[in-house]
């Protein structure tokens, strides 16, 4: 699994290049690399699942643009994997977690209200919520999942 992320939350007038060049070397070449490094290991059933964003689709906050945009770059790949890696046996699918309470975005956070303002259960998501769809993923009932970007996201994008 793939789950390296930071996000800079600033303008692109505010952003340094400096900023937005670390938010993709940690955001897009960690999991290029992490991926590489991972398939001289896999078998057939084996199983990527990366970890992206609700905002790889859709930025519904301003100060988003960069993060957004690796998480864009992380759909793509995922769909480029999967293309890849499908006669292999080895599907490549990609979770998109909306707000979720986690240390480094709490739900009672400054950034919280916000955040829920524009999600329509109106609540943060909890880790155990998404671990669990992980689990599914990873599990022999998804077998035939290949490719998908799958929000869990309390419908933010909706």
């Amino acid at each position: 699994m793939n789950n390296a992320g930071i996000v800079i939350p600033k303008t692109v007038e505010e952003t340094t290049l400096e900023e937005f060049e670390h938010v993709f070397a940690v955001n897009v070449r960690g999991t290029f690399v992490a991926t590489q490094a991972a398939l001289k290991h896999m078998k057939s059933g084996g199983r990527i699942i990366m970890i992206g964003s609700c905002v790889g689709e859709r930025v519904l906050i301003p100060g988003m643009a960069p993060y957004s945009a690796t998480k864009g770059a992380i759909k793509m790949f995922t769909q480029g994997l999967a293309r890849e890696l499908g006669d292999r046996g080895i599907t490549v699918n990609n979770v998109q977690p909306g707000p979720i309470d986690t240390d480094g975005n709490p739900a009672s956070g400054d950034w919280a209200v916000e955040q829920k303002k524009i999600v329509p259960l109106k609540r943060y998501g909890s880790v155990e919520e998404v671990a669990a769809f992980v689990a599914f993923i990873a599990g022999p009932e998804s077998s035939y999942i290949n490719g998908a970007n799958l929000t869990v996201d309390g419908g933010t994008n909706a």
